[in-house]
């Protein structure tokens, strides 16, 4: 017996000292994903991407704290239950993981206790399965992002307006600096104050740059206020505790708390003898609605954008595309820090960065990965001044994209702005507050022609992320009592404005069968689908095709040839056609998914399959001037290929009446050899074309970008046959941008 307990003693011991060791080597980097027979995102079997191969955990000791690690790590709040005994089904591979032990406040169940990895006694049949809550964790509460960090010294900044100028204006650019240390707001003296620090505080503000203010005139305020007998800044001036006595920052850093603070004089000396407090001036980008453009260009080089932000629900944050080479591409998180992030943010006219995001955290690309290691002064006036390295060189993959969170210059914006009568925050009536005769005056918004780009700029504007509806009648939801008169009526938008007072409306309310209950709606989410074609592959699989009429009757009954061939000879004759595959990318942050449901469907009898009413990707060539020659259309939406990236599951399965959507990561193909994936281009005479695909035309499903579903090559047509040349996506060339956005919501509106 005693043999027995030492060599159980001994075993511990051992198990220990791995334990140990792992520990200090750290825990090892794993991906994890919830698979099975469930059909939603956050339930289904847990699988561990370990060493290069996928495999189950079993069952053993599993309870709800580990299940609150796994949930947590996949991006959700909290895990509402475990199935134990493989409810979700049996897995594949090996066993990694066996009696887990948590204590909930691992951030990754590599970092839980267990047998160790692939030690196990247990079976397939001993698959454990998670139940996670529907809420994902806000973007900001995420762990894969490198932040600026706050101190006890030094807490937060703000600039105290002093002229009545700067203090009528939003945003307030000019005044005396103010730092909170303890909890307590205090005032920096002047001495050693330099333009290195001004750009610290004004990165932190949400400006780009900074100016020499006019000390004179502060100087000149100063001393009257401190000669005026009983003057509270004299007595004030003289305790410590008004001061922070010198601050020195070599202009790069991304918060107050990175420079040098000596809040007190070493010696009893006063903390700022015969000074003033430290006066700062910032330059705002033009879009920041000052209407003041000088000092930002004297700041920052006037250029074609060469870097752009995509997929962030707020103002100043998303992922980061490059443009090299007449391409966007995307940057690789190798090195990535807030010293590159701020180069960004500065570049794009926001302050310097809050947050530099790693891991796709922000949503995965398309195309190149332009660069990787980037390494910035801080001083660059673009990141593509930085020194890097090629990311192909790296073998970067596009799970590694960086994103950015700037600091944004407070507008004021969201406060003339509001929701009510909704279920939750995120819902309800749109109410604005405009001048009335003079008088500011809160109301409704007319729901007349109120779509998806103009709840887009309400969302942004409340700071609630995305538009998930536009909501044209909400008899449902009560508005606040004096509020009912409508105030805003023909409210059109490009959806990108900073509010939805900026868009373009009637200048006197014309609303003659809205308002009321028919008041305009929203309701908002923190995650949106983004679709983007690949326009590569488009030009790639182009071809003509002279297809007899006997094998077209089926494509003519759903409307798929142009008009002609309604009065030709049927079966005798052809129909040229234009021939292309379409793979549509879901990068967005949330799955792609009809507006209708499977109830609307109707049945094909001819092609054997169901049609969605919606449509969903539209085809058209164009002449040069803009002018259409041909059309087609895509209104089915069960895709015929699904693919998704490293680690990512498809969630829609098409057959057999099945649910019907892309999920975030995946791309799925119209093949070039199916019915109805073409443009009729028979009655087309030779010459110069463009050839034109615009995916989700009619806004129909809320996307967190719809500047990019539009693809667009030159074609050159000699009758016999056809070159595609210069595929891009509608904003693949920043000159182009509007003109394409412009043009895609005529032909949206044309649709309706």
């Amino acid at each position: 017996m005693k043999v027995l307990q030492l060599i159980l003693l001994f075993i511990a011991s051992l198990i220990d000292r791995c334990r140990q060791q792992q520990l200090q080597a750290g825990a090892p980097q794993i991906q994890l994903r919830l698979a099975g027979s469930s059909r939603v995102a956050h339930e289904g079997r847990l699988e561990v991407l370990y060493n290069g191969q996928w495999g189950t955990v079993c069952d053993d000791d599993f309870n709800i704290e580990v299940a609150h690690v796994v949930c947590k790590q996949l991006g959700f709040e909290l895990a509402m239950n475990w199935a134990h005994s493989a409810k979700y089904g049996q897995g594949e591979g090996p066993i990694w993981l066996d009696n887990v032990r948590c204590s909930g406040a691992e951030s990754s169940l590599a970092e839980c206790e267990s047998n160790g990895w692939g030690v196990a006694d247990c079976r397939h049949s001993e698959d454990v399965g998670i139940l996670c809550s529907t809420t994902r964790i806000r973007p900001s509460e995420q762990s894969q992002a490198i932040a600026a960090q706050h101190t006890k010294k030094i807490e937060d900044a703000r600039i105290k307006p002093i002229s009545a100028r700067a203090k009528a204006s939003l945003p307030v650019t000019e005044g005396i600096v103010e730092v909170k240390h303890h909890g307590r707001w205090r005032q920096v003296c002047e001495h050693s104050w330099t333009l290195d620090n001004s750009r610290v505080v004004c990165g932190m503000m949400g400006f780009p740059g900074e100016v020499q203010p006019n000390l004179k005139f502060y100087r000149k305020l100063w001393n009257m206020k401190v000669k005026a007998p009983k003057s509270r800044l004299k007595m004030l001036s003289q305790k410590k505790m008004f001061w922070i006595h010198k601050v020195s920052c070599s202009g790069t850093e991304p918060h107050l708390a990175n420079c040098k603070v000596q809040v007190s004089p070493k010696a009893l000396k006063p903390a700022c003898p015969n000074g003033m407090h430290a006066v700062v001036k910032c330059v705002a980008a033009p879009n920041s609605g000052t209407g003041k453009t000088n000092n930002f260009k004297k700041a920052f080089k006037t250029m074609e954008p060469l870097v752009r932000l995509r997929s962030g629900p707020h103002s100043g944050e998303g992922r980061v595309e490059v443009l090299r080479n007449g391409k966007w591409g995307t940057v690789c998180d190798d090195k990535w820090n807030l010293q590159s992030a701020s180069v960004v943010c500065r570049e794009l006219g926001y302050g310097s960065a809050k947050e530099a995001i790693l891991g796709a955290q922000l949503g995965q690309g398309l195309g190149p990965i332009h660069m990787n290691e980037v390494l910035c002064t801080g001083r660059e006036k673009s990141i593509t001044e930085c020194k890097f390295k090629e990311a192909s060189i790296a073998g970067c993959q596009h799970e590694e994209d960086v994103g950015v969170r700037c600091n944004v210059a407070q507008m004021g914006y969201g406060e003339q702005i509001r929701l009510v009568g909704g279920r939750t925050p995120e819902e309800g009536k749109v109410e604005v507050q405009m001048v009335v005769k003079g008088v500011k005056k809160w109301g409704a918004v007319c729901g007349e022609l109120w779509g998806i780009n103009e709840a887009m700029v309400v969302c942004r504007q409340l700071g609630l992320g995305f538009a998930n509806h536009a909501i044209q009648e909400t008899w449902y939801w009560q508005g606040t009592t004096g509020a009912e008169d409508v105030v805003m009526s023909g409210v059109r938008c490009s959806g990108t404005e900073l509010s939805v007072q900026l868009c373009r409306h009637h200048s006197v309310v014309h609303c003659p069968r809205g308002g009321g209950r028919r008041a305009a709606g929203v309701t908002c989410t923190e995650n949106a689908p983004d679709l983007i074609l690949n326009a590569q592959l488009v030009q790639e699989s182009a071809y003509l095709e002279d297809r007899p009429l006997s094998a077209l009757e089926c494509a003519h009954e759903e409307e798929c040839l142009s008009k002609s061939a309604d009065i030709m000879q049927w079966p005798y004759g052809h129909r040229r056609l234009l021939r292309f595959t379409s793979q549509i990318h879901n990068n967005g942050r949330a799955d792609f998914t009809p507006r209708n449901g499977r109830h609307t469907w109707i049945w094909h009898e001819c092609h054997r399959h169901y049609h969605s009413i919606e449509v969903f990707t539209h085809y058209d060539l164009l002449t040069l001037n803009g002018s259409k020659v041909a059309e087609g259309h895509k209104a089915s939406f069960c895709l015929e290929d699904t693919k998704c990236g490293k680690g990512i599951q498809k969630r829609y399965e098409c057959a057999n009446f099945g649910e019907q959507g892309i999920t975030v990561g995946c791309y799925d193909s119209y093949r070039h050899d199916i019915d109805c994936q073409w443009v009729d281009i028979t009655d087309v005479g030779p010459g110069d074309y463009i050839f034109q695909v615009i995916l989700n035309p009619k806004f129909e499903v809320a996307e967190s970008d719809f500047r990019n579903n539009v693809m667009r090559c030159r074609c050159k047509y000699d009758g016999h046959r056809i070159w595609m040349h210069s595929c891009h996506t509608g904003d693949a060339y920043s000159a182009d941008l509007e003109e394409e956005f412009e043009n895609q919501q005529r032909l949206a509106n044309n649709l309706v």
